[in-house]
């Protein structure tokens, strides 16, 4: 008799991207008043729009108008924070083409001026979350030609961010203990 039972799923995050867990993580620091980090905005020229209701606008034509740094910004017990933050499906690496090179020269430039500056990146397959410092993003593209970072490199060199409760993606427990 053939044994036709299905491999069962870890379905536990699923629907819940990063951008939302950071989100849901900065409104529980920002409301228990730990700190103030936002999303920033990307900037747009809204060139039309329609009103298909009373109470709503559709934006039908625009442009963005510069290019972003990256996406969130705030601060920290005095501390100035700024990062990125990208998700991949790929099990086996994360690919530098995701990140712009004026975000990493931005991330450069705040940490020159003695900010906090990194990446978080989740890997989805395995639902694994990563805070990457800048000055370890730059060591691994100074000596490597590689279009791609290793898994294994994160967990390696980057520190994991374990899911949790409240808050969702702690973060700042690892800025706490590496950083200050």
């Amino acid at each position: 008799m053939r044994n036709f039972a299905r491999k069962k799923n870890h379905y536990a995050n699923r629907g819940m991207g990063l951008e939302e867990d950071l989100e849901q993580t900065n409104q529980y620091y920002l409301e228990h008043d730990i700190a103030v980090i936002y999303k920033k905005p990307t900037a747009v020229t809204i060139k039309n729009v329609t009103y298909p209701e009373k109470k709503y606008t559709k934006i039908t034509d625009g442009y963005f108008t510069k290019s972003s740094t990256t996406d969130y910004n705030g601060i920290y017990r005095g501390w100035y924070i700024d990062f990125e933050a990208k998700e991949t499906k790929n099990k086996t690496s994360f690919a530098l083409s995701m990140l712009q090179n004026h975000q990493l020269q931005h991330l450069q430039n705040i940490k020159k001026h003695n900010g906090i500056a990194f990446l978080i990146i989740r890997f989805t397959f395995w639902d694994r979350t990563f805070l990457l410092d800048i000055e370890k993003l730059n060591t691994f593209t100074k000596n490597n030609k590689r279009k791609s970072i290793p898994f294994s490199f994160f967990e390696e060199e980057a520190w994991e961010i374990k899911n949790g409760y409240q808050p969702r993606l702690d973060y700042l427990k690892i800025i706490e203990q590496h950083y200050l």
